[in-house]
């Protein structure tokens, strides 16, 4: 299908030839020939950008794009900065044009990416926005103030509760798709390849998306956990039926485009366990062990074994005792839950007839660290609550200053994780009520949520109310006024000694706050409660129960915004 052209600013632009080397004049650094050959392969793909746009450099690189940094001139001569949005040539045409409709439909207004115009050539689709200049998260994390991370976070659950009115779910909401300007304090939501429709979505290309069978293991930054049907190379499945507007060009010079690829992900291909998992540097100093001896357990199986294949030994029966009639250790058929075949529900085994079943279909597309309950836990039914999940672990970076928060290798490892915080009765609680069923091998009680943030921030006082060690002057012999029982030597250096350990006392007496050097807590001393309580609503394991960004708008915490 044919990607309709959004032009907006094509008129106000004049021809300007794309040059794979940046210009030192403006205060840049030489790019890399590894770039210069994608800007290079860039133009070739898409020859209509050479008619507008000088590509300075690549700015970004996830799984299903490609974003450059370009400049365009316009007739007033002024030059302006656009995004160009490079999609991979095996994304499906529904999909990138769903993804232009979020864009147009709810884009450019209350902190939402907006687009410019989209240039299509053959299979590859290039979709051009305005450019924030922005700073990285993990570059400012341990800079901000409370007060920013307030207003940082009112502005992405404004953001937030104007795609939901939309019904687009996002799906990776996380800090690298909502850019920050801070000294302009200008915000952006980008990043709509992951979008699903709502049960009242107002995108009508994505009910069509949400009436298409779904695919699971199609997941940003993450290989699928099992794989079903014929898939691309990076998880999206490729369109081969013909489309009315395809090219009429022989397949033959089709296959070379998609034959041809980039280095970087073919190496990111090949030793996937080398690849970053979030593709952003890691803030933390402690990183934890992910071996950790709970053991988390679902009744489904995370994958489907060949039951022909795999030999399994009768399990060992203990002897009846003498007398025991026949058949009394068997299961009643009372016993098990209505609907199911075997006796294997709510035990740490799965039979064979479990291992038969086909596995549960459901969407688990978005970044490790930031799913949803739901989400690890195969539920079908999502809806928005899942971003805001996500919503509520950025918020949890940003009390805590860790980031990332949470970085599991699988789907149970990120569960146990988020045990450890919210309570392994709670989340068995929570998984009940969407019909999931979780077994936890310890029992984890739930954190206070500002005693772990202060915790892990450093700013939680010590037992008692004294200041930190690090804060506290270090006094020599006999500041509390007790003889040192190694003083030594004659009564004029006892004197001495005990007349400078009496200045030290009087010089601690007398200090105080005014007198050292200001600390500059930057508000984190002050955090209120209604930061931690918006918090636990966020982190509502009950998808059900967690709050809606209108609502969280209205929260306490934002009553002066």
């Amino acid at each position: 299908m044919e990607v309709p052209p959004v032009d907006r600013t094509s008129k106000h632009i004049r021809g300007l030839n794309v040059q794979s080397k940046v210009d030192r004049s403006g205060g840049r650094c030489e790019i890399s020939s590894e770039v210069k050959t994608d800007i290079e392969y860039l133009c070739e793909a898409v020859p209509q950008l050479s008619k507008y746009f000088h590509i300075v450099d690549k700015i970004g690189e996830g799984t299903f794009s490609t974003v450059y940094l370009a400049e365009a001139q316009m007739t007033s001569g002024a030059k302006e900065k656009f995004a160009l949005k490079h999609l991979i040539p095996t994304s499906h045409p529904m999909r990138i044009a769903a993804e232009l409709q979020c864009l147009t439909m709810a884009g450019g207004k209350e902190n939402v990416m907006g687009v410019t115009y989209c240039f299509r050539k053959d299979d590859h689709v290039v979709i051009v926005m305005p450019y924030l200049e922005h700073q990285a998260f993990v570059d400012i994390l341990g800079s901000m103030s409370f007060e920013e991370v307030r207003r940082y976070t009112f502005h992405l659950l404004k953001a937030l509760a104007h795609i939901h009115r939309f019904g687009i779910i996002h799906r990776d909401i996380k800090p690298s798709n909502f850019l920050y300007n801070r000294l302009q304090k200008k915000f952006a939501l980008v990043d709509f390849g992951l979008a699903q429709g709502a049960p009242d979505t107002e995108i009508e290309l994505l009910k069509v998306l949400k009436k298409r069978p779904q695919q699971p293991g199609s997941c940003a930054g993450s290989q699928p956990s099992a794989s079903v049907g014929n898939k691309g190379p990076h998880g999206r499945a490729p369109s081969r039926d013909p489309t009315p507007h395809s090219s009429t060009k022989p397949p033959a010079k089709r296959a070379l485009s998609h034959a041809r690829t980039k280095p970087l992900k073919d190496s990111m291909a090949v030793s996937p366990a080398q690849r970053s998992v979030f593709g952003e540097r890691n803030l933390n100093s402690l990183h934890p062990n992910e071996a950790a001896v709970v053991k988390v357990t679902l009744v489904r199986p995370s994958r489907v074994e060949d039951v022909a294949a795999r030999r399994m030994a009768p399990p060992r029966r203990r002897p009846a005792p003498a007398g025991t009639p026949a058949g009394a250790n068997k299961p009643k058929a009372s016993d098990l839950s209505h609907g199911l075949t075997c006796n294997c529900y709510a035990t740490d085994r799965v039979c064979n007839v479990c291992l038969a079943r086909k596995q549960q279909v459901a969407p688990r597309a978005g970044t490790p660290g930031f799913r949803a309950p739901e989400v690890l836990t195969k539920c079908p039914s999502q809806g928005t609550a899942i971003d805001m999940w996500a919503a509520g672990v950025i918020l949890l970076s940003l009390l805590s200053g860790r980031y990332p928060f949470f970085k599991a290798s699988d789907d149970l490892i990120a569960l146990m994780q988020i045990m450890t915080i919210r309570g392994s009765k709670e989340t068995i609680q929570a998984a009940k009520k969407f019909g999931k069923s979780v077994l936890c091998s310890r029992d984890l009680p739930a954190q206070d949520l500002r005693t772990l943030c202060e915790t892990l921030r450093g700013t939680r006082p010590c037992a008692g109310g004294t200041a930190p060690d690090h804060l506290q002057p270090p006094l020599n012999g006999g500041a509390e006024g007790k003889e040192d029982p190694g003083l030594s030597g004659s009564p004029l250096k006892q004197r001495r000694l005990l007349d400078g350990a009496r200045r030290a006392r009087t010089s601690r007496t007398d200090l105080t706050p005014a007198a050292t050097a200001p600390v500059d807590m930057k508000g984190w001393d002050q955090v209120p409660d209604e930061a931690y309580d918006l918090l636990d609503r966020l982190l509502d394991l009950n998808p059900a129960t967690r709050v809606t960004a209108a609502k969280a708008l209205l929260h306490p915490l934002f009553k002066d915004l």
